[in-house]
């Protein structure tokens, strides 16, 4: 699976931003997909998670009730929705597939996102 993350950009406190992620090279409703943050100088962060149906959605703590995740089976591509932006979210924001909801295979790209106070 190759994925291609995008829609990160320079955002103020309290915007709102939605990243993507397109899919190729595989059947993309067999897998799961997750999204992951790296902030400097820290290490990789769980962000999100939605089972290939996408009826299961799992959140870390930090972003529950502000980011949504949802992907378009049809359309190939999974969707981060932030809101509330806080500069603490500031990091590159990667995607990745797998084919259970806890363990990933593939990986995107990072698309930076940084959160202006």
């Amino acid at each position: 699976v190759q994925l291609q993350a995008s829609g990160g950009g320079l955002v103020q406190a309290g915007g709102s931003l939605r990243l993507s992620c397109a899919a190729s090279g595989r059947t993309f409703s067999d897998y799961a997909m997750g999204w992951f943050r790296q902030a400097p100088g820290k290490g990789r962060e769980f962000v999100a998670a939605i089972s290939w149906s996408g009826g299961r959605k799992n959140y870390a703590d930090s972003v529950k009730g502000r980011f949504t995740i949802s992907r378009d089976n049809a359309k190939n591509t999974v969707y981060l929705q932030m809101n509330s932006l806080k500069p603490e979210d500031t990091a590159v924001y990667y995607c990745a597939a797998g084919l259970k909801l806890d363990e990933y295979d593939y990986w995107g790209q990072g698309t930076q996102v940084t959160v202006s106070s």
